[in-house]
């Protein structure tokens, strides 16, 4: 990955983006792809969407990632100055305690996720508390001098950034799914630096975390599109505290992951494959027997029956503020991104390329 793209990868992880809250990634994201887009559009949600403009006669697809994170969200002012939380998506109860976090006020408040002492814990008794039992500190001395900084719907997120692993890793808190949103704006600008002939979307969505609500706006909206193609992470299996044998192979640095089964259109996973053997780009394949659990869930009823495709990024410990991708997958799921694009290309719209012979 080079500097340019590396640099746009710290900046989206850098913003934080939790569902509800996604303005400054949005903002991110849509300054980098104006560089190259032939268009540039918001809704009224926050949801972007940039084109590359090709052929008129050649099928148009999208490529998608979801902009939000998950997060909390300032519930209560408690009369001595903590802040009861709530949470925003799938936050995860057993990393919070004891961690740092910013209160996404007016201006920024640090605190932190209280945890009790180890010596003043009775070992025996310990439990991980729901999220709404658990309170931030922000050093405030009572609820007057808190409301003076923060107020009730304030979002909150940890306070973890990007941090360089060995070779081509990294760990941040958010990978999931600022990497989509990056592969999908990489994904365009590499199509449209081949010119390639089909009509390319790079879509990045809001609230993807509490219930594809973005995905369900863009699929609607985006009536023109023959199909998409959700970017999002899936569960790497190769740390020692995953089951392998109940999840499937998925390992960091293998490529990317395409998946069959459930909402994968399987004439669009076909010319994924054929795409990614064209480009050179090497896959893994990964089983969705009921549901994706992406913004695919939603592209493919969004009318009536839409191909979509979830191509996913081998990522560890998600939810938590430690996720770790290999860049070189991200790299590789962009250059596939724009193979399907060109691939698309070839494709002549007038005869419903993606329509399964039955």
């Amino acid at each position: 990955m080079d500097n340019a793209r590396s640099a746009f990868l710290d900046d989206l992880l850098a913003t934080p983006s939790p569902s509800g809250f996604e303005t400054a990634a949005q903002r991110v994201w849509t300054d980098y792809v104006r560089e190259f887009a032939d268009r540039v559009d918001t809704d009224a949600y926050g949801n972007a969407v940039a084109v590359h403009e090709g052929d008129p006669d050649a099928p148009a697809i999208a490529v998608t990632g979801h902009a939000d994170e998950i997060g909390f969200i300032v519930r209560d002012v408690l009369d001595d100055g903590f802040l009861r939380i709530g949470r925003i998506g799938g936050s995860d109860r057993t990393v919070s305690k004891g961690q740092h976090v910013t209160v996404h006020a007016d201006e920024p408040v640090q605190g932190v996720v209280g945890q009790t002492a180890i010596h003043l814990r009775d070992e025996a008794d310990d439990e991980y508390e729901d999220v709404e039992a658990q309170f931030v500190d922000i050093g405030a001395e009572d609820a007057d001098d808190a409301r003076d900084h923060v107020e009730v719907g304030d979002p909150v997120t940890f306070s973890t950034g990007r941090r360089d692993l060995v070779g081509d890793r990294i760990a941040a808190r958010g990978v999931d799914n600022r990497a989509g949103a990056w592969a999908a704006a990489e994904g365009l600008r590499r199509a449209a630096a081949a010119d390639v002939d089909a009509t390319v979307y790079a879509v990045s969505t809001v609230q993807e975390e509490v219930g594809l609500q973005g995905a369900r706006m863009v699929g609607v909206d985006l009536d023109e599109v023959d199909a998409f193609v959700a970017v999002d992470v899936t569960h790497a299996t190769d740390n020692p505290d995953v089951d392998r044998e109940r999840r499937g192979p998925v390992e960091l640095g293998a490529g990317p992951v395409i998946g069959r089964g459930s909402a994968n259109h399987p004439v669009l996973v076909d010319l994924a494959r054929d795409a990614a053997d064209e480009a050179g780009v090497e896959v893994q394949l990964q089983a969705a027997g009921i549901r994706t659990g992406t913004d695919a869930d939603a592209f493919y009823t969004a009318r009536g029956g839409v191909p979509a495709l979830n191509v996913s990024i081998p990522n560890r410990y998600m939810h938590t503020p430690v996720e770790v991708i290999d860049t070189g997958d991200l790299d590789a799921v962009a250059d596939l991104l724009a193979a399907i694009g060109a691939a698309a290309g070839d494709l002549d719209a007038a005869e419903s390329p993606f329509a399964v012979d039955v």
